[in-house]
């Protein structure tokens, strides 16, 4: 670990989670790493970071300690469980939630981990998937106390193209259902358009190249197109995960009583996915729903 980094223990080696590991390994920390399926940490620590037997170890090694898990409930058992984060957390330690889940949930597990040991909780889920996060551009919506904020400005710097405090514990949660509006109702919409150019007998692999600069370009057009085109679904963003997010969605709209009628729609759409056995497939093979072809 260089001099000027912090030390930080990361939990979780899924595709995002991997990713943020060897991006921190990279940039010069020597992470220490914990992930309960632990053939999956394996390259990871040949590439520099270090194995920790259990959360709570790890959290002792560790100034800041980062969680990039499934859902709210595997957060918690994390954190709480039996040689969990809470077990090795102390005042001067702050725990930095990359994991997606409901903010009323994260607001309940932040009191709740400063009642049990002191160490404060940073709600920081992101925008961008694996491949930002290997380059250091991740868009990192934030909600808990501006002093922890500032803190872990290193781990901003390593990881984010973008680090925004959005307000109070749970806010970052609530910011990231916003963002996750705007990209399943853009994964759906790409996968109607290919399907459409495709249809319509134009050469619709140069749809991003013509659009480029125009009022419906985006990141998302320029990424996720050409896989569509290509049928090339490498995991990027699962589908069973987009939906379990479309889900918090709903929940959230219910809580303030705010209309999603799109958004609505395209969760039934990925509701589908799900039910056809592609919710471990990427989200991009949506297009395929809209071509009219049978799940693999």
């Amino acid at each position: 670990m260089s001099p000027d980094n912090p030390s930080v223990g990361c939990i979780g080696a899924g595709v995002l989670g991997g990713a943020i590991m060897r991006r921190l390994a990279s940039r010069g920390f020597r992470p220490a790493v914990w992930n309960r399926d632990r053939a999956k940490l394996a390259p990871i620590v040949q590439g520099g970071a270090v194995e920790a037997t259990t959360p709570a170890e790890l959290t002792r090694s560790s100034t800041f300690v980062i969680t990039c898990l499934s859902d709210g409930a595997a957060i918690e058992q994390v954190v709480f469980g039996t040689d969990g984060v809470a077990a090795g957390g102390s005042p001067d330690k702050v725990l930095i939630d990359m994991s997606t889940c409901a903010s009323a949930h994260t607001r309940e597990m932040a009191a709740r981990l400063v009642e049990a040991c002191g160490m404060r909780w940073l709600d920081a889920p992101i925008s961008g998937g694996a491949p930002a996060a290997l380059e250091g551009r991740m868009a990192v919506m934030v909600g808990g106390e501006q002093d922890a904020f500032e803190r872990a400005r290193p781990i901003w710097d390593a990881l984010a193209g973008r680090a925004t405090l959005m307000g109070p514990s749970g806010a970052g949660q609530a910011t990231k259902m916003i963002n996750q509006v705007l990209v399943a109702n853009g994964v759906a919409v790409l996968a109607e358009a290919c399907a459409l150019a495709e249809r319509a007998g134009i050469d619709a692999a140069k749809i991003p190249q013509a659009l480029a600069g125009g009022r419906a370009d985006s990141k998302q057009l320029q990424e996720m197109f050409p896989k569509m085109v290509a049928s090339e679904f490498s995991i990027t963003g699962r589908a069973a995960l987009m939906l379990k997010d479309l889900e918090l969605i709903h929940d959230l709209a219910r809580s303030v009583h705010a209309p999603i009628p799109l958004t609505a729609h395209v969760t039934e759409l990925f509701r589908k996915q799900v039910a056809d056995g592609l919710g471990d497939h990427d989200n991009t093979e949506l297009v395929n729903a809209f071509r009219g072809r049978s799940p693999r």
